[in-house]
């Protein structure tokens, strides 16, 4: 019995460590590319929230791309809440590229929105 108390904890907390990846696993944390886009969708949820939007690729073709942001909690604290970006919104994004070339995503760095000025990081963001 103990036995198997012992190996569901372990099972547990390596999938809890493994949810709870290193960005620098899948990014290139060293780099940083600038995309311009319309937001498609923005999924404020655990782990981590991801604003979805198309962009052009760098040979320009439009691709639908994810941004990974941080978690719901710490973005709430920092201003951010989940009526903040719409679909349709043009925003720009920089953040570190996937290190995978056919994935296209990115670790968002910073967001903002020349419509209304809203931004982030740089303070609490600005809602409408």
């Amino acid at each position: 019995m103990n036995k198997v108390v012992v190996l569901g904890l372990a099972l547990l907390t390596a999938t809890a460590a493994y949810a709870h990846h290193s960005f620098a696993r899948d990014y290139a944390e060293d780099k940083q590319i600038s995309l311009e886009g319309d937001v498609v969708s923005f999924e404020y949820r655990n782990p981590h929230a991801w604003v979805y939007f198309t962009a052009g690729d760098d040979r320009g073709v439009l691709r639908r791309f994810g941004a990974e942001w941080a978690n719901p909690r710490r973005l709430e604290q920092q201003g951010i809440a989940a009526g903040d970006l719409r679909p349709g919104d043009h925003v720009v994004i920089t953040g570190a590229p996937s290190r995978s070339a056919t994935n296209y995503s990115v670790h968002l760095k910073s967001i903002r929105r020349a419509s209304d000025g809203w931004s982030w990081p740089g303070g609490r963001a600005r809602t409408r």
